[in-house]
């Protein structure tokens, strides 16, 4: 396999950027190496960015919706404002990440390692967060984190 910059794949659009992952799903985890990407505001609307490294990534803004980010690393990645609303955050680890006002409405958060994570202002409705590891997240009920409907039965932590 010759190599791709991931970035020109992701500037290319989701078609190709999906095409491309469907045709190399057998490469490593915590791969394409997108660490420490500078993609504010972009849009990444439904592309599978499954075990993607987007460690330190700059996605404030972000259009992630309905994104799938199936345990992909995200450690102290900046989604300030991002949306994620929909996105597949299944076993993702969340690990400090900047989360304040962003929207995850209806995202499948189940099993994500949210420890540390700043969730100050974020949309949760609707959000399945069955096993999430929650025990040192940040949230301000007073400040705007709805929690709607959340799913959190099972969730360890803060809820």
């Amino acid at each position: 396999m010759s190599y791709q910059n991931p970035f020109d794949l992701l500037s290319a659009g989701r078609v190709t950027w999906n095409k491309w992952r469907l045709a190399y799903a057998d490469v490593q985890a915590y791969q394409p190496d997108l660490h420490e990407a500078q993609l504010p505001g972009v849009d990444l609307q439904g592309m599978n960015l499954q075990r993607a490294d987007l460690t330190e990534a700059n996605l404030q803004g972000a259009n992630l919706q309905g994104a799938d980010l199936l345990e992909a690393d995200l450690r102290h990645a900046d989604l300030r404002n991002a949306n994620l609303s929909h996105a597949n955050l299944q076993m993702t680890n969340l690990r400090g990440a900047d989360l304040r006002y962003a929207d995850l409405s209806n995202a499948n958060l189940q099993e994500a390692e949210l420890n540390n994570a700043d969730l100050r202002g974020a949309n949760l409705q609707g959000a399945s967060m069955n096993k999430a590891f929650l025990l040192t997240a940040r949230f301000d009920e007073g400040v705007g984190a709805d929690f709607g409907k959340v799913a959190a039965k099972e969730s360890a932590g803060a809820l």
